[in-house]
Formats: structure tokens, sequence, C-alpha cells
């Protein structure tokens, strides 16, 4: 099926993140099938970290995802972690792309870089889509797709398609903690007291136990994509590039720090990557949705959302640094540095409710 994409979807390659295409095109050529045609690239604006393509050969379509140029966080835009992860993933989870092939040749496009499927159908970000609006329940079946489609996620049995190795999952909850503050401190443009008081009450809340799955770790209503006839089918689910082994619950609470209604503080509602609508389910009916279909109760989540909240808090402020100390022109993050304070504070108001 193919479809007409919104033309905020697709653009001309921004000057920034350009490559010679011609180099890409030689390279590629005889790999795929349809890549012995001329080779158009354009690229997807949606997203704010990785820079995602499209490979236009005429009668062919793929997507090629790259990290970033210039220094990287340690364990984010890994290229290679994704394409692994998608090169398997898609024989028990359908709605993972089957990618192709992985390049970590600078010379090709200035990055570690994959090819991958391309998947047809609509991405919501932050207003609800023409072709949805005349289902008012449009917003629910999305919200319940999105939290089945995670409980589906984190039942696959990660061995039996070799993904065994990917993470080590003892110790996960505390490396998240510790591997976020590590990345914050690196990206510290400013003083953030309150972060600092999330940090030391995530240390102390820590659970003492917890389930092994494969865990997304950037699971959010813009990382996935609905089918254009159904609001409540995903066709897709993106952006692997953190996955690995871990408490699933993690999964849950980032789902909840990025989900926002209506009546959340302003801080997130002018950061809210979802359309605002009260037609949307609170957060906990997501997590009674979720339990239901893991078929088990849940432990408080609160240290999860916490979780969530802290990590959302650290990436705004990874992608402020960029911006800072220009290596990201994307006019988009110079306001972010306004709002981290906030951000912080909203965690820790989470945190010592």
């Amino acid at each position: 099926m193919s479809v007409r994409l919104e033309p905020h979807e697709l653009s001309d390659v921004r000057p920034e993140a350009r490559f010679n295409e011609a180099r890409l095109a030689a390279f590629l050529r005889g790999k795929l099938p349809g890549t012995d045609q001329p080779l158009r690239v354009r690229q997807f604006t949606g997203g704010a970290a990785n820079l995602t393509y499209l490979l236009d050969y005429g009668t062919h379509q793929y997507v090629l995802r790259r990290s970033p140029p210039g220094p990287l966080p340690r364990g984010g835009h890994d290229m290679r972690r994704e394409y692994t992860v998608l090169s398997r993933l898609w024989q028990a989870y359908p709605l993972a792309p089957r990618a192709f092939l992985f390049c970590d040749d600078p010379e090709i496009v200035g990055t570690p870089f994959f090819v991958m499927e391309r998947r047809h159908g609509v991405v919501v970000r932050t207003e609800l889509p023409a072709i949805f609006q005349p289902h008012p329940d449009a917003p629910r079946r999305m919200a319940l797709a999105l939290v089945d489609a995670l409980a589906d996620l984190h039942a696959v049995d990660f061995r039996a398609i070799g993904l065994g190795e990917l993470g080590r999952p003892a110790g996960f909850l505390e490396r998240q903690i510790e591997g976020w503050w590590k990345r914050w401190e690196a990206a510290r443009t400013m003083d953030l007291p309150d972060l600092a008081a999330v940090y030391t009450w995530l240390q102390a809340n820590r659970p003492a136990h917890a389930e092994t799955a494969l865990v997304h770790n950037d699971y959010k209503l813009d990382n996935v994509m609905f089918a254009l006839t159904d609001p409540g089918r995903i066709v897709a689910v993106f952006d692997w590039d953190m996955c690995t082994l871990g408490d699933p619950l993690s999964d849950l609470g980032a789902l909840l720090a990025y989900w926002v209604r209506p009546d959340d503080p302003p801080i997130f509602r002018s950061l809210t990557t979802m359309p605002l609508d009260e037609r949307f389910p609170t957060r906990e009916e997501l997590v009674a949705r979720y339990a239901a279909r893991r078929g088990r109760p849940l432990p408080d989540v609160r240290f999860y959302h916490v979780l969530g909240l802290y990590r959302v808090t650290v990436i705004v402020a990874q992608l402020y640094a960029r911006f800072v100390r220009g290596l990201n022109a994307d006019p988009r993050y110079k306001a972010l540095g306004s709002v981290l304070p906030a951000l912080a504070r909203a965690a820790r108001t989470v945190a010592e409710a």
C-alpha cells in the first residue's frame, strides 16, 4: 500500500543533515532489490535525535537511519544495536520493521547507519491527524493499541530470536539511574537542584527485584505508526537504538512520563509530543490496561513514572546542550534551556507526592 504523506513528514534534506548521496548510491547498488535504479533521498522531519531518510528508487523504497553528527552520549544513538534488534525482532514481533544491512564506515554518510524496510501509515504527533478526526473514539483506540503493543513486546521470548545477549539485566535499574545522571553531568549547562533531589530519591526507592524482558527504552505515541484505515491498529514501532534487556516496567514509566493531558501542568503541555485531547485515557487507565494485557497485578509504578520523568529531563538537557555547543542549529532547541528547571521540579513533585 502506498500513501501520500502530509507535507510536514518529508522534506528535502536539511543542510546540517546532508551527506554524499552519490557515494551512498554506489555503496548500496546491488545489495538490495531495486538499488540499481536512480536514488532520490528525502528526510523525515519528525523526531529530534537520530536522523531518518527515505531512500526512493522508484520501484522500491527503504528507510535509512543514522546517528547525528558530532560527539554522542554513551548508550544513545546506537545504530549497530538498533540494527541488531530489528534484524531479528521482526520474526517474533511483527510491529518491528525488518533491518537489512548495517554500515559503520564513516566515509559513506559520515556516521554509522542501517537500512530497513519502509512501513506505511500515519504517525500521530501534536495534532490528531485529519484522517482520524471522523472517529470520536480514535484517541482511546490509539491509546489502548499503544499499551497492548507494549505489553506484547514484553512477552516476546527474546532468547528464541537470538537477543539473549543484548544487555545485562542484573543491575538494570541501578545502571539506568546512574547512567542518566552521568549523561546529565556531560550535558550540564546549568545547575538543577531538583534533578539532584530526584536522583537521590530514585537511589533510595529502587525496587529490589524485577522481571527481565526486552525493553524499548523510548516508548511513546509518536514512536509508533497507525494504519490509515484504523486508529486502533498499529503497523510499526520505531526508534530501537536504546533497546536492551531489563525491567519492562521502565517502558511503562517512560510512557507515563510522555503521556500528556489537557489538565497537566503548563510545562508538560508546552513540550507535549502528542495531541492535547481529553478523550485520551488517563495514566491510571493505561496502567490498568497494561496489567490486564500482561495478565498480572503490578507493583506501585510511581518509581517508574519518576524514572521516566528523570530521563525526559536529561534527554531535553542533552538536546539543549547540542544546540548551545553548536552541534545542532535546529531553532526548536533554543527554548529548551528555559524549560529544564520546570521539568526537574515536576519530576521532584511526583517523587515526593
